[in-house]
């Protein structure tokens, strides 16, 4: 294969179970996407799929999420997959083996850095990673030390005040960029996390930088 964009048709072979093999493809055929589409058992080892959004393969009978056409790959081994850089499924085990618990959160914990504005449930988040919410929270936790919300509401709060710091945007400028639409649940929520209000917040830590350069220039006098 000399192109991740090329298309191949898939090969059908009849052996004494009358079972259909598919060989590799870059992207799903029809018959393979309908497979994907009503999670068909019968194609479960005969190809597995790979979503390039998520960094995850699966069977093709696994429930999670119908998956965007043009993000999938076909594979016609679990190893290629792996040996592509993509994890296996943790709610289908594709590879036959679970993914390491720590490998897992890891992985929940760096797609968060990147979208905690946004909005999300625990529910459409353990979707995303093919588990169980109540297995992804429980987990989460245990290795985290806070719950995928509470650690959420952390990135939250130190992104709002690393604004309300270096920035003259509004409060709810700030508010609408870390991913909470209404800013008075905001100033609330910021007060009960961080012990003041914004404004306040923003208030002592320019004085306090006020206060330290007026040192400097008084010490070089």
């Amino acid at each position: 294969m000399t192109s991740r964009t090329l298309e191949y048709t898939v090969v059908r072979k009849e052996d004494q179970d009358r079972r259909m093999y598919a060989v590799v493809t870059a992207v799903p055929t029809e018959e393979q996407w309908r497979a994907i589409v009503s999670c068909d058992r019968a194609y479960d080892g005969l190809f597995y799929y790979a979503v390039i959004s998520t960094g995850i393969f699966c069977r093709p009978s696994c429930k999670s999420r119908t998956p965007n056409p043009r993000n999938v790959r076909i594979f016609e081994q679990s190893r290629q997959a792996l040996s592509e850089g993509f994890r296996p499924c943790k709610r289908c085990k594709p590879d036959g083996n679970r993914l390491p618990e720590e490998e897992w959160v890891d992985a929940i914990t760096e797609w968060l850095n990147g979208n905690y504005a946004g909005t999300f449930t625990l529910g459409t988040l353990a979707e995303r990673f093919h588990g169980d919410p109540f297995h992804l929270q429980r987990t989460f936790k245990r290795l985290k030390g806070m719950t995928p919300a509470e650690y959420v509401l952390q990135l939250r709060m130190n992104r709002a005040k690393k604004d309300l710091a270096a920035t003259e945007k509004p409060v709810t400028d700030i508010a609408q960029e870390v991913g909470i639409s209404n800013a008075a649940y905001f100033s609330n929520l910021f007060h009960k996390e961080i012990g003041c209000t914004p404004t306040t917040y923003r208030q002592i830590y320019r004085n306090r930088g006020s206060q330290g350069g007026e040192r400097q220039s008084g010490g070089s006098e």
